[in-house]
């Protein structure tokens, strides 16, 4: 591939390419796809109208990954890509995704993705979502990512959903619906700084019995930025939820966390925590009589908590 030090930059950030990619993956750049692989397993498709694409893994298929990230290096670009993933029968495989925009200009750019997993049955899935803003630019870097999970009996997906820094503005949609015996672990990460803004909104539906969710949003708000977090878990059988949102709070930031636990069914059984709240002054002292200064500390304890 003949990317720019850009280009290679913000691949490196979002999805760890550093040279040449092993297995399926599409790359794409500025509204064109700029590179595309397809395995004997897993199928790459350009959907015919240019909006995104269909993955397809075959059943069986065993520790392939797939890499499929965005960066935008043109200011002034908006765009809504569509990609379908199809996980086959069996399969265990892992998806990379995200999106970095670097914006040097004074327009804003903004990349919308919605993304649409259909986990077959017994198949095994993680994804790896990151987004990541740069440029000195005074244009916006605006990244409203749409992600809906549909699993059937007896599979499984973990999803870790990062926000790195350098994103003005997000919302983060996530609906999943689960079947009997299916399982879902969501990890997120978000750090906002600046004026920044971060809507996270998830809606998970348990509704066969032995389904279960796991979903921990761990956040970090600085400056003059604000998070929000609606966290609904439904269920709708026998099954069990977790839902817990872990954040702290700097400068002038602002959370806000509502939770909601919906039951249906007198089987369910459904938790939620909530916690949001500044950096302890016992452990900034620790560090700082280890000899780093009071911003080293606090980096210090940010990494670990997001980690």
């Amino acid at each position: 591939m003949d990317l720019n030090n850009i280009q290679k930059y913000l691949l490196k950030e979002i999805a760890d390419i550093n040279g040449d990619i092993q297995g399926a993956f599409n790359i794409r750049s500025d509204s064109e796809s700029i590179a595309r692989q397809s395995t004997e397993h897993i199928e790459i498709i350009p959907k015919e109208n240019g909006s995104g694409i269909d993955i397809f893994v075959k059943p069986g298929t065993k520790g392939e990954s797939v890499h499929i990230p965005v960066v935008m290096t043109k200011s002034g670009l908006k765009e809504t890509v569509y990609n379908d993933f199809y996980i086959g029968e069996d399969s265990d495989v892992e998806i990379v995704a995200g999106c970095g925009i670097d914006n040097c200009g004074q327009h804003d750019s903004q990349h919308d993705g919605v993304h649409r997993f259909f986990v077959s049955k017994n198949a095994r899935m993680k994804y790896v979502e990151k987004h990541y803003g740069s440029g000195k630019g005074e244009g916006k870097r605006i990244l409203n990512p749409v992600t809906e999970v549909y699993m059937e009996p007896d599979s499984y997906a973990e999803m870790e959903m990062v926000q790195i820094k350098g994103v003005d503005d997000t919302t983060r949609t996530t609906v999943a619906d689960l079947k009997e015996g299916a399982k879902l672990v969501v990890r997120e990460r978000l750090m906002t700084h600046g004026e920044q803004q971060a809507f996270s909104v998830y809606t998970v539906n348990l509704n066969g019995d032995d389904s279960t969710a796991d979903i921990v949003s761990r956040g970090v708000a600085r400056d003059d930025s604000y998070q929000k977090l609606d966290l609904k878990i439904v269920g709708n059988a026998a099954c069990k939820g977790h839902t817990e949102c872990d954040s702290i709070i700097m400068d002038n930031g602002r959370i806000l966390a509502v939770p909601a636990l919906e039951a249906n069914s007198v089987d369910a059984s459904l938790v939620h925590e909530a916690a949001i709240g500044k950096i302890a002054g016992e452990q900034l002292t620790k560090l700082m009589t280890l000899g780093l200064s009071e911003s080293e500390a606090e980096e210090r304890i940010i990494n670990g908590f997001l980690s």
